[in-house]
């Protein structure tokens, strides 16, 4: 089955980026930034959006589909 998984832990740390500023800069709390990275929380397509905007990359940059 097809997973949603992600690389925006070390894109963010790369951008130089916190959770807390990250998730400042687009509206939500830390702690919804820390649910993506982990995987617990599937972000709407406005938020995953929102995150590649401030990041200054694409949303295929750090969501990708991953078979298991």
């Amino acid at each position: 089955m097809a997973e949603l998984h992600n690389n925006l832990k070390s894109l963010r740390t790369e951008k130089g980026f916190t959770q807390a500023s990250l998730a400042d800069a687009v509206g939500v709390t830390r702690k919804t930034i820390n649910t993506i990275e982990n995987r617990v929380f599937t972000p709407s397509t406005l938020l995953a959006m929102q995150i590649a905007q401030t990041l200054d990359l694409t949303v295929h940059d750090i969501f990708y589909v991953k078979d298991d």
